[in-house]
């Protein structure tokens, strides 16, 4: 009886340190005798005590912070970098099998694709192209991790830092092209305005009263303004002697 009560209670404590509970985010690889068994979870699990071992691993995605680091442009500019990476595990086995410490490798395999992809372009590629050259460091670092069980969602360049000379380059470049562009826009109103002036010249020249009646409205604008003087050009009583006649011609036809 005494043998068949220790039996018992040795066969409940051993199933009691057999109960595993691996939640909904995680899986459990498992080992049975050294080798591989199979992947377990989410839920409640039994493990054999001392013959099976269990290795927990999160299926959430990671951030991972790309330190700063210097990198030299394709046009010799050196510039301070740093991103951010986002994976997640999509096959547990072969996180835990085929590499030791998966994210070491992932932080190690990023800083270093960060820097031979960005050394690939230029200075203005890297301002304006920043899309595709994440897209591009991702890539890279997604075809290293596969073989991980690691699938990487997303890189991103977080932060560049240029060079004190090179920010004041920079700024003048930028001066510069302000300043053509008024000149440009200043010219081109300029050349307008020159285009409209000749147009009118050649109306008012086939219609001599239109010039007449042009001074007789700048002069009544003149005189809403309460001016005490106001000048005449010296051929205005001509010009209006001629009105005068180009009236009575058309009045006679």
């Amino acid at each position: 009886m005494d043998i068949l009560i220790f039996l018992v209670v040795i066969i409940l404590l051993v199933w009691v340190l057999s109960i595993r509970v691996v939640k909904e985010y995680d899986r459990g690889v498992v080992f049975r005798i050294g080798k591989f068994k199979d992947v377990r979870g989410p839920g409640l699990i039994l493990l054999f005590p001392v013959i099976e071992m269990m290795t927990r691993v999160s299926l959430r995605t990671i951030t991972m912070n790309i330190p700063t680091q210097k990198i030299i442009t394709k046009d010799n500019v050196s510039i301070d970098i740093a991103g951010v990476a986002y994976y997640h595990i999509v096959d547990p086995a072969k996180s835990v099998i085929a590499i030791e410490n998966v994210g070491a490798a992932i932080d190690q395999i990023s800083q270093t694709t960060m820097r031979n992809v960005v050394g690939q372009f230029s200075l203005d590629q890297l301002l304006s192209q920043t899309v595709d050259i994440n897209q591009k460091i991702k890539d890279v670092i997604d075809t290293h991790t596969e073989p991980w069980g690691v699938q990487v969602t997303a890189v991103e360049i977080k932060d560049i830092t240029l060079p004190d000379n090179m920010q004041r380059a920079m700024a003048k470049e930028a001066e510069a092209e302000r300043e053509r562009r008024a000149k440009i826009v200043a010219a081109e109103g300029e050349f307008q305005a020159a285009q409209k002036l000749g147009e009118a010249a050649d109306l008012i020249s086939q219609h001599p009263v239109a010039l007449q009646l042009r001074t007789l409205q700048t002069m009544s604008e003149i005189s809403t303004e309460k001016n005490s003087t106001i000048i005449f050009p010296a051929q205005f009583m001509s010009t209006v002697q001629e009105a005068f006649a180009t009236l009575r011609k058309d009045s006679a036809k």
